[in-house]
């Protein structure tokens, strides 16, 4: 829970703030960008929610927040369940982001997809009764695929109470030693006809995508956009290899897909072909140094 004796000077004047505990993680704004922005080391409220939907979304963004680290001076607590209800949140054809980030994953995003072969939950958010609920009334959770091994959080928890099955890479494994399905080597693996799982290390050792009816692309730390920049980015640190991980970009190019959905970054929808055209556009510069260094 945020602390009001701890709210950062660089907050402007209202009822959100956000505290000293922040992590910077990009949850607010990506929820929230007309009220969140990045000011310095920390995120910061820098304009107040004026209407329904803003506000809403403010609520959203606090919810979804993985310290607690955004607060009101006064709690609207219709406003608050409202958002609450909210999450999974929808995105499109029985895609949703999760909400609820978790701390253990450095607040990455994660997300749901309903399927009638079983469902998927795609890296973990918080153990929580609100989502474990809301799982269980879109039916369960068949499949937990861990894109790498920063953003495994809670996927035990989840895997043990829905019975599911866990899908990491053998280069990740030691951050889940008991999952149920290991993937191996850097060849793309079809799952039923509308799934594929591909390998892209890189930023980690057994990082891997998940593609979903050749439009969706679930990314974790591989791949994500930049709003601010326009156009689809990659890491800069924290690389295990930087020529592999641009090998695995360019991978993806064989690929048709419409979204970016990833673990921390923000994501996009885009026609096919200008998916691909950011994604040669990214390729490029990686190979210039201009991305990765």
């Amino acid at each position: 829970m945020a602390d009001r004796n701890k709210r950062l000077d660089s907050n402007v004047p209202g009822n959100f703030y956000v505290d000293a505990t922040c992590i910077n993680c990009d949850t607010c704004r990506q929820l929230a960008p007309l009220s969140f922005e990045e000011v310095g080391d920390y995120s910061a409220v820098s304009r107040q929610p004026d209407r329904d939907l803003h506000t809403h979304q403010a609520y959203q963004a606090l919810l979804a927040c993985p310290v607690g680290s955004i607060g009101t001076e006064h709690s609207d607590k219709a406003r608050l369940q409202t958002a609450m209800a909210s999450f999974p949140l929808r995105i499109e054809n029985g895609v949703s982001y999760c909400g609820f980030n978790s701390e253990k994953s450095f607040g990455a995003n994660s997300f749901f997809v309903e399927h009638p072969d079983g469902n998927w939950l795609i890296d973990s958010p918080r153990y929580i009764k609100h989502l474990v609920e809301a799982f269980e009334r879109r039916g369960g959770i068949a499949h937990v695929f861990l894109t790498h091994k920063d953003d495994v959080a809670d996927a035990d928890k989840y895997a043990a109470h829905f019975g599911a099955k866990r899908i990491i890479h053998q280069a990740d494994s030691d951050a889940a030693p008991t999952a149920e399905w290991v993937i191996g080597g850097e060849e793309t693996v079809q799952v039923g006809a509308e799934f594929q799982i591909i390998p892209v290390p890189g930023h980690t050792a057994g990082c891997i995508a998940l593609l979903y009816r050749e439009r969706f692309l679930f990314t974790g730390d591989h791949l994500w956009w930049d709003s601010h920049g326009k156009s689809l980015a990659a890491p800069t640190r924290l690389i295990w290899r930087r020529w592999t991980l641009i090998e695995s970009i360019r991978k993806l190019l064989d690929y048709p897909f419409e979204w970016v959905l990833a673990g921390h970054g923000d994501r996009v929808h885009l026609a096919s072909t200008d998916m691909r055209a950011q994604l040669r556009a990214l390729v490029e510069r990686c190979e210039k140094g201009r991305v990765l260094r």
